[in-house]
């Protein structure tokens, strides 16, 4: 689908979680369009001041206001003749909308304190984690951008929903950081591999960028062991292993089986308490559709501590609404 998109230059939303590699999908769409020669320009929406986005978007004469020593181009004029992704555009306030659609509409911008309209060719890549749909519904986003932004959408499921591509994701970036940092790290080890794809990965794609950076300036030899890899996602086979166990132990009214006792006692507590407080939070965040702050008071833990639980154990207090 992506590859059949690049060929067109109708505006693209993007949708999912954040970390899932939104930013690199829309980079590789761009580098397979007519406009690859061109510049591809990244707007984060959501780092940009409300009182800045109209100068840090179309620019600004000199003199247009205080501190304005000179003209400046915006994102959009830099993208001329390129791509231009506007990440996070469910943060843009209503009144920036308002002149985003009429660009879209017109195709020229007009800079702050400018009176001349520069036309602009620009292909627009908006992404979000936000449900747009929800925001248009609640008034925080304008219908008619959402319409314009949203002629093809494409959604990015969460890496727990694939895992197939871990290994070629963890490949890729072991190559980027042993010429980067310039290890001689060769190739991931079987039981590591088997781990990595086993993880739930709460950070999705920016988690692994992470992880595999950490382990090629860990590693000691010209391979990435276990040793090299955070104990989350170490232990995550043997407690993919063991759950099976748990909930049987758990089903049978704490009936003990004796395969555990080949299990060391750490890792059988760990896989445990996993697999417990899994279940306690999930039946918490039912019972209170989702309002961490509630869940937080009843389980008698901080909000933020809370927050770090649910991303370990991939529980999303979306999906409890």
């Amino acid at each position: 689908v992506a590859r059949r998109v690049s060929q067109s230059d109708a505006s693209l939303l993007v949708l999912g979680e954040t970390g899932v590699g939104k930013e690199r999908l829309a980079a590789a769409i761009h580098a397979e369009s007519r406009r690859s020669n061109g510049p591809f320009v990244v707007v984060n929406c959501g780092a940009i001041p409300e009182t800045l986005f109209e100068s840090e978007l179309f620019g600004h004469e000199k003199g247009a206001f205080t501190g304005a020593s000179r003209r400046h181009r915006g994102s959009f004029e830099m993208a001329h003749g390129g791509s231009i992704m506007l990440d996070e555009i469910g943060e843009m306030p209503l009144q920036m909308q308002v002149k985003l659609l009429r660009v879209l509409q017109e195709r020229t911008i007009r800079r702050v304190g400018g009176e001349e309209s520069v036309p602009i060719d620009v292909r627009v890549v908006a992404a979000t984690n936000r449900d747009l749909e929800a925001e248009v519904a609640a008034g925080r986003f304008r219908s008619d951008l959402y319409y314009r932004l949203s002629v093809v959408t494409l959604t990015l499921p969460p890496l727990r929903d694939r895992r197939e591509d871990i290994p070629l994701l963890v490949a890729s970036y072991l190559e980027r950081f042993r010429a980067e940092l310039g290890r001689v790290i060769r190739e991931v080890a079987p039981d590591a591999m088997a781990a990595l794809t086993a993880y739930h990965w709460p950070g999705n794609v920016r988690e692994v960028v992470n992880v595999i950076e950490r382990a090629v300036l860990l590693a000691e030899g010209e391979r990435i062991t276990l040793a090299e890899l955070p104990e989350a996602i170490a232990t995550s086979v043997v407690d993919a292993k063991l759950e099976p166990l748990v909930e049987e132990m758990a089903a049978n009214s704490g009936e003990f089986d004796t395969a555990w006792l080949d299990v060391p006692l750490r890792e059988a507590r760990h896989a445990w308490n996993a697999v417990f407080e899994r279940e306690y939070l999930d039946r918490l965040l039912r019972q209170e559709s989702g309002r961490v702050n509630r869940v937080a008071g009843r389980a008698g833990i901080d909000p933020r501590s809370l927050y770090t639980k649910m991303r370990a154990l991939g529980l999303r207090k979306e999906d409890y609404r």
